[in-house]
């Protein structure tokens, strides 16, 4: 038992046992989607050798976002969707955290906190973008998901964006202007606005009462790194787009009633392994599902799909903001590996898909 499927299906129904009457719905919901995962109730797709003719039947996946099973085929495809709008130049990954001590706030408000901070964080980084001392432009581009764990499952809220290096001014007509390859904006700034528009926000909801006041004091830090031209970017920010709180290779093993898993500590190559009941690993994993239908990846500025300033105009400016032909590769990607028949090694067609509820589908 090194999954969190296994997991689930072993210990799952004890959990919902004891804590029922005070479980959100889409804990529940998140329960019984990974408890089905890859087994009967999830469904079965039925496919057939095109070559000896040899059924094949394969149990489906649930596809719920908080399910590390399912994560792999879903960062894949946004990587094929993000190819065609790769931009020249230089990136930077930029890292909004909140203070400890408002983070149980947070837990108890999420959906309304959650998108405070998008809001705050996203707001902080185009109204620096427009100091004349920095960037001097009206809109940059970045798109940004958010996380709520640690490596050891602790509740820990904070937001990743990926951002291009510079902005567009379109006031007087459309330009370029380039960040400094090793340095975008200054992170100490950054901090105190978003702190300052979260607080606004909070203020708004007629929620500030609740928030600890001693949190205004403490650190709402950013974290700024160079992280190289488009496609680097996008490699290192696709294992966290579809992250999930742990994965399954993650997991060492599970007995006596407890779950031992791995984890680096932040700047360290060392594993290190903790062991916590089962009851208390499920409630930590549960912790961070998100809230029925929360977006948690957002796209800003020139990279927002409703902006009229296209990607290949953007590209173009680009390029022509520097004085020398720009390096940047596109990203490959390794081709679909088709399913083959474990008999002949032919080529496997779907003939038809039996759905949870009882439903047959026939492809065409």
């Amino acid at each position: 038992m090194t999954s969190i499927s296994e997991i689930f299906q072993t210990f799952g129904p004890d959990y919902v046992e004891r804590f029922t009457e005070s479980m959100p719905p889409e804990h529940r919901k998140a329960i019984n989607a990974i408890m089905a995962c890859r087994t009967q109730q999830a469904g079965i797709s039925y496919y057939e050798c095109a070559e000896c003719g040899h059924p094949c039947l394969v149990y489906r996946s649930c596809g719920n976002r908080h399910c590390p099973t399912c994560q792999h085929h879903k960062t894949r495809q946004w990587l094929e969707a993000q190819i065609s709008r790769q931009l020249p130049g230089h990136h930077f990954m930029i890292t909004f955290t909140v203070p400890e001590k408002v983070r149980r706030f947070i837990r108890s408000h999420q959906r309304l906190a959650y998108a405070a901070l998008f809001k705050a964080s996203s707001q902080a980084l185009k109204k620096l973008c427009q100091d004349e001392r920095y960037l001097g432009g009206d809109l940059p581009g970045f798109f940004g998901v958010l996380h709520t764990w640690g490596r050891t499952l602790e509740y820990h809220p904070h937001i990743h964006y990926v951002v291009a290096g510079g902005v567009l001014a379109t006031k007087n007509g459309l330009s370029w202007h380039s960040s400094r390859i090793d340095f975008y904006l200054p992170v100490r700034a950054l901090s105190k606005i978003f702190r300052a528009m979260f607080r606004d926000e909070m203020q708004v909801a007629g929620l500030l009462d609740e928030v600890p006041p001693g949190v205004w004091q403490a650190g709402f830090n950013v974290n700024c790194q160079a992280v190289g031209e488009s496609s680097a970017g996008l490699k290192y920010l696709a294992p966290y787009v579809f992250k999930v709180a742990i994965s399954n290779n993650r997991i060492v093993k599970v007995e006596n009633g407890a779950v031992t898993f791995r984890y680096k500590k932040p700047h360290s190559e060392r594993w290190r392994y903790m062991t916590l009941q089962v009851m208390e690993f499920i409630r930590r994993f549960l912790q961070h599902v998100l809230p029925t239908g929360f977006m948690k990846m957002r796209y800003f500025g020139f990279l927002n799909p409703n902006c009229k300033v296209t990607i290949e105009t953007v590209s173009a400016l680009i390029e022509l903001s520097y004085e020398f032909t720009i390096a940047s590769s596109k990203m490959e990607l390794e081709p679909w590996q088709p399913m083959l028949c474990l008999h002949c090694g032919g080529k496997l067609k779907l003939q038809a898909i039996a759905l949870a509820n009882g439903m047959l589908i026939r492809p065409g």
